[in-house]
């Protein structure tokens, strides 16, 4: 029987208002990769900051056991010192610092008179070989891409002399080639160095390929260990754990009543805001009618979130041409206001950067888009933001003790729904959802679909980016695949498939003459 590396015993944590673990137990064996999963909310994260001592010892009730012995992690630098590591889900890189600076930031090495710079880049090199990256130590981390920024955060552990690697969400903003490579990295590992690893994922599919044990956590609390070793275990088995029940279906049934054109985009070319002679939406024209859900497939970097932050009041790029029709209208939209007068909505893929303000309460947050619908000569009147806010919260059954809540202590799902009802209180007719369930577990996810199947029941229209090819398949009436800002094939929900989808995508990155069409 395999040694116990680590024992979590008993652990209770209390926020204001919010018991988010409840006398938790976790044990995971030297040399497993153990994954923890549960819904948003269900103390995830917070249990693997009481580990790390992100949440110092004293701020929480319980015992944590490693090797054997009792630890008391006042900080991050008491658990890395035992070879504890943890990468959160967004990555703690400073972009304008080279590779190897970030590698060493807080662990320089040191020589006579100060840091010794080419030993530096030496050791940073030799980890990033290790972990299959092979730019040089010297680029900036602004200039590589998020795949391999993650890998950077994982060299940056092996120089820290990792035994037990704790990764959140880490494939949350890969797509599906970087997070195979990322898992079988793991995998390596745990073979050739005995490297334990913790990981927490929201996607099914990636635990059951290369976890050996799960753990699940429901409201706070323990619930079960499953051994996924052998025949391993089942998706719905994972899901049942998580939520409590059967889910049958992934996607709400929904009966298509589709309308006239809500959303014409014609010939819309837009250029980068810094390299302004590179193209990043080449010639797009798309449409969306009223009722109807239609979606954007395509790789990261093909230009999907670029096509809608300039169509959304040209919020991104530069030298933007082409004509934006509503209901038959061209129109005009030189900014995010007018976007949003004229019935338009964009909920970012980055809600805690760009769509919420973390340290503001739920009720703000919700009526920010449109403030005058709670104000009176120009001051905010608090009851009727509240009783929005109230709305909101059932409607989309937001979980909070109440409304004044700060957005920043919430769960990434329950993040989520604050950002989709501040866009449904702004009224709009016109919605574009980019990655609207990222970092969201499947129960969430269910609910957000939900959603978006009573907003095109009430006559909106949707359209829909994401990098899970099933939810586009399972949510959209047709599917628009782009590659290199360009469309390159358009797909009705009876025809698509997710083989299909990406032999368009790979045909049009080898250069492929043909233009698909349904």
């Amino acid at each position: 029987m395999a040694q116990a590396l680590l024992e979590m015993r008993g652990i209770t944590k209390t926020f204001p208002g919010v018991k988010a673990l409840d006398n938790v137990n976790l044990t995971v064996e030297e040399g497993e990769i153990h994954a923890i999963v549960g819904e948003n909310g269900a103390g995830k994260s917070t249990l693997m900051n009481v580990l790390s001592g992100v949440y110092p010892y004293g701020s929480y009730e319980g015992e944590i056991f490693f090797d054997g012995q009792e630890c008391r992690f006042m900080n991050i630098k008491d658990s890395e010192h035992l070879g504890i590591v943890i990468i959160h889900q967004e990555l703690a890189l400073v972009p304008y610092l080279s590779i190897g600076e970030n590698m060493f930031l807080g662990n320089e090495q040191l020589g006579f008179g100060g840091i010794n710079w080419d030993l530096t880049y030496q050791n940073a090199e030799k980890h990033m070989r290790e972990v299959g990256l092979n730019e040089s130590a010297r680029t900036l981390i602004k200039d590589i891409g998020v795949g391999k920024q993650q890998l950077v955060e994982i060299a940056k552990a092996l120089a820290k002399n990792v035994r037990l690697l704790i990764l959140d969400e880490p494939t949350s903003s890969l797509n599906d080639e970087d997070s195979l490579n990322l898992l079988n990295l793991l995998k390596k590992f745990r073979e050739e160095r005995g490297i334990t690893s913790i990981m927490i994922s929201h996607k099914l599919n990636e635990i059951a390929y290369v976890a050996d044990k799960i753990t699940i956590l429901r409201d706070g609390s323990t619930i079960e260990t499953l051994d996924n070793r052998g025949e391993g275990v089942s998706e719905p088995r994972i899901i049942r754990g998580m939520v409590g029940r059967e889910m049958v279906d992934r996607f709400p049934a929904r009966v298509p009543d589709i309308g006239e054109k809500a959303l014409e985009i014609a010939h819309w070319t837009v250029y980068h805001p810094l390299y302004t002679e590179r193209k990043v939406v080449d010639d797009v024209s798309i449409s969306v009618r009223r009722g109807e859900v239609v979606g954007i497939a395509g790789l990261i970097g093909a230009g999907r979130t670029e096509l809608c932050q300039s169509v959304f009041g040209r919020v991104y790029g530069t030298r933007i041409s082409g004509t934006i029709k509503k209901d038959g209208q061209e129109i005009e939209l030189n900014s995010a206001a007018d976007a949003i007068a004229r019935g338009f909505a964009y909920i970012t893929e980055d809600r805690k950067g760009d769509g919420l303000v973390l340290t503001n309460s739920i009720s703000h947050n919700i009526t920010l888009s449109r403030l005058e619908l709670v104000s009176q000569r120009g001051v905010i009147d608090k009851d009727r933001e509240q009783q929005a806010a109230e709305d909101y919260r059932e409607k989309l059954s937001i979980r909070t003790p109440d409304v004044e809540q700060f957005v920043g202590n919430l769960s990434g799902g329950n993040q989520q729904k604050v950002l989709v009802g501040k866009w449904m209180f702004a009224q709009p007719d016109i919605m574009m959802l980019d990655e609207p369930t990222r970092g969201v577990d499947v129960g969430a996810k269910y609910e957000i679909y939900s959603i978006i199947n009573r907003l095109v029941g009430e006559g909106k229209a949707v359209l829909m980016i994401s990098s899970e090819l099933p939810e586009l398949l399972g949510m959209c009436d047709r599917i628009y695949v782009m590659v290199e800002g360009r469309i390159v094939g358009e797909l009705p929900r009876a025809e698509a498939s997710q083989e299909i989808i990406m032999d368009m995508i790979m045909q049009a990155s080898k250069g492929a003459q043909t233009t698909w069409a349904s």
